[in-house]
């Protein structure tokens, strides 16, 4: 596909770099010398120097004939106005990135108006990521599917885990029973799709997928549950923390807030009325005391300086709070980070990438499967997505251990007509079904795409099962 992206900041550049890996023709349109350069000499693709408003530079660019154009400056006027310089150029299809909480009441408005195809504001889907962490503390990462029917969910395994150093298959017939399944392994650097032989080691982090209802009696098995969060503390005053603070205070959640500039406590004070909002230095140890830190139930890191972040994380850590999240846009700090036992790390970026991925993958798969979602789950070494399942979808009604699967893929969930399916060797799939793909690494478009050329004969899949649900 041809895609134009204006703007090569932290997003841009994220987003350039996830297209160009999948082989798509990308053009990033920025006025920046020196970031042009970085994306060109990095990524070896196309720079137009300019600005993404004016029709000109938009037509060198390619817009005329492009398939689809992301614009995420800094400005949201800017990338509003940009879409529509696009759309009448002859673009497909625009994304713009609108981030200002003043314009969330007309979204609706502006896309009609403007003809945007889609708008994504990364503060607000990080603070709705953000909440659900809040919500389920025991889990380092949750992700959702089927309209919340259905949940995965990452943790890290301790040495005193009943699980450590037993094959799946000889887990208690409690755990058997329940809803889920065992999808993934993040081992070091390694991504496993697990087998019911699996043994699972201390350090591991399992990525466990099924009903909710499910993970929550099996995080009360493993000995993991922890109340439900009352109160949180939140360091920086930004647009995610906003958002978040919103979110929360629906959620009859305490936030108590601290941001160092004085004009931005007023505003957030006017805007939040039920938030305590202290002005001062969130880094700033002596403050963090006074405010008696360690009765929180939970952290959040929203500075924007990645390292002030992660710092002042470890420092929470280090208080005995049971539920700390920090925002890192850079991974390299991440993976630092979740070595040291830091797992809940959110990058904005990254979950806007996720986003525009989907709609991507959907672009070009418009005959097949619909791509429903799209999540980076293991450090972006494996995915898991959901689609709906077409007429068009090969082997319907074939039982799953008389298919051939790619290596590394596992269909692990069927939603069908509100059940949720946990596959056997026995199940087939439907048109109409919802499914659950776990893949490591990337390039699923569709679901034929999960079937080896050779499909029909002796499958994994059974074994994938088997016991480990």
């Amino acid at each position: 596909m041809k895609i134009v992206i204006v703007g090569n900041g932290k997003v841009g550049f994220t987003l350039a770099e996830q297209l160009v890996r999948e082989e798509h023709d990308v053009v990033v349109v920025d006025s920046n010398e020196s970031a042009l350069h970085r994306a060109a000499d990095t990524l070896d693709i196309m720079g137009i120097r300019g600005n993404g408003v004016s029709a000109s530079t938009l037509r060198e660019a390619g817009a005329d004939s492009a398939d689809l154009l992301i614009s995420a400056t800094n400005s949201d006027e800017v990338n509003m106005v940009c879409c529509l310089t696009a759309k009448n150029l002859g673009t497909k299809y625009t994304i713009a990135r609108i981030r200002n909480p003043e314009y969330a009441a007309g979204m609706n408005d502006l896309r009609r108006i403007l003809g945007i195809d889609m708008i994504i504001n990364p503060e607000n889907a990080t603070a709705v990521e953000i909440s659900r962490l809040l919500r389920f503390p025991s889990a380092a990462n949750i992700e959702t599917f089927c309209r919340g029917r259905v949940e995965l969910m990452g943790f890290r395994l301790l040495q005193e885990d009943f699980m450590v150093g037993k094959p799946l298959r000889d887990l208690s017939a409690q755990v058997k029973k329940l809803s889920l399944l065992f999808c993934a392994v993040e081992r070091g650097e390694e991504v496993i799709i697990p087998n019911g032989a699996f043994v699972p080691q201390a350090g591991d982090k399992l990525y466990l997928i099924g009903r909710p209802t499910s993970l929550d009696q099996f995080f009360h098995t493993l000995g993991r549950y922890t109340p439900q969060v009352k109160n949180v503390f939140i360091v920086g005053g930004g647009k995610i923390s906003m958002y978040l603070a919103a979110i929360l205070d629906k959620m009859k959640i305490k936030i108590k807030l601290v941001e160092k500039n004085e004009e931005r406590c007023r505003l957030i004070s006017e805007r939040l009325p039920h938030t305590t909002v202290l002005c001062g230095d969130g880094t700033d140890q002596e403050l963090l005391e006074s405010e008696r830190l360690p009765d929180s139930d939970a952290f959040v890191a929203l500075t924007d300086r990645d390292e002030d972040n992660l710092i002042i994380s470890l420092y929470a850590m280090q208080q005995g709070i049971s539920k700390v999240i920090a925002k890192s846009n850079r991974q390299n700090y991440a993976s630092i980070a979740r070595a040291i036992g830091l797992d809940s790390v959110i990058s904005p970026k990254l979950i806007t990438a996720q986003q525009i991925l989907q709609v991507v993958r959907g672009m070009e798969n418009s005959q097949g499967s619909v791509m429903n979602a799209l999540y980076r789950i293991a450090d972006g070494a494996a995915e898991a997505m959901e689609f709906t399942v077409s007429p068009s979808t090969r082997y319907l009604g074939v039982p799953l251990k008389d298919l051939r699967l790619k290596p590394g893929i596992l269909l692990s969930v069927i939603v069908r007509d509100g059940a949720i399916i946990i596959p056997e060797g026995s199940s087939s799939l439907q048109a109409g079904d919802n499914v659950i793909i776990i893949s490591r690494g990337s390039g699923i478009l569709d679901l034929n795409d999960i079937y080896k050329a050779d499909t029909f004969g002796a499958s994994d899949l059974s074994q994938q099962t088997e016991g480990a649900q």
